[in-house]
């Protein structure tokens, strides 16, 4: 196998064990201060699912309220004020029902960017999401791994069975690399703090076994869909919540015990 070919082998795991430095270190400066407060459910939301999930949170919340209902054809729409709320989040995903919306538009309107961005950074402080700039710059780094594998054989010259041995040793990093860009970009105190809550807060069998809104936004912020499904059935199928919505819930009767502690019946 020529020379060079090494070099190229060994800047491949160069990149790849730089990028796992960056991803490793990243957080945990102040993993401490953000395990001692537990955050909102929007923030709880946004580390489980993402954007998508944080709006969901902050949607149960509207419509605890009354503030907005289900509209034609899976979207949300408005249903007059934010009400008594100052969660940035809440009032900028109300802010953004200018019209019905499908979850997909609303999560990407710019008055709920703007907040979801700024709940996003709020958590980078608090050391429950990787530093931006390290996370981009060990994700390059992984990105560079499979051409710098591929690349590297050719550039060199190997051929025949130097060719196929190169290409062979280059494998390992390049599987190892698109598991890592994989990675959410949650530290492990956030994972953690999953985690524990979880455990702390297992989802119940029957929504009559909860009655305050704030819990089932906790519930839902822990466990998505389920939950909404359990909660709130008729607001997540209609509004188009659900990831997957179940295809026996037009046919499935009202659980008994009373409304649900949105106030709906369903």
């Amino acid at each position: 196998m020529p020379t060079g070919t090494w070099w190229f082998i060994g800047a491949v795991w160069a990149e790849l064990l730089l990028a796992v430095l960056l991803l490793r270190s990243g957080g945990t400066r102040s993993e401490g201060a953000g395990a001692d407060a537990v955050p909102t459910p929007q923030a709880l939301a946004l580390l489980r699912g993402g954007r998508r999930a944080a709006v969901t949170v902050a949607l149960v919340a509207l419509h605890q309220r009354g503030a907005v209902a289900a509209g034609r054809k899976h979207t949300i729409r408005a249903n007059g004020g934010p009400g008594r709320t100052r969660d940035p989040v809440q009032l900028g995903v109300h802010g953004a029902l200018h019209r019905a919306l499908a979850l997909r538009t609303l999560a990407l309107r710019p008055e709920a960017r703007r907040a979801v961005d700024a709940l996003r950074r709020e958590l980078r402080g608090a050391g429950l999401l990787r530093p931006l700039a390290r996370l981009w710059t060990a994700r390059v780094l992984l990105g560079c791994v499979p051409p710098t594998a591929l690349a590297g054989p050719f550039v060199t010259g190997a051929s025949g069975a130097a060719l196929a041995g190169a290409l062979a040793a280059g494998i390992p990093p390049v599987l190892a690399a698109v598991a890592l860009l994989r990675l959410p970009d949650t530290t492990r105190a956030a994972r953690r703090l999953l985690a524990g809550l979880r455990e702390r807060y297992p989802l119940p069998a029957h929504r009559r076994e909860v009655t305050d809104g704030g819990l089932v936004q906790l519930y839902v912020a822990l466990y998505g869909d389920p939950a909404l499904a359990l909660f709130l059935p008729r607001f997540s199928r209609e509004g188009g919540l659900l990831d997957r919505p179940p295809e026996d819930d037009h046919n499935r009767p009202p659980t008994p015990g009373g409304p649900t502690p949105d106030g709906s019946p369903c």
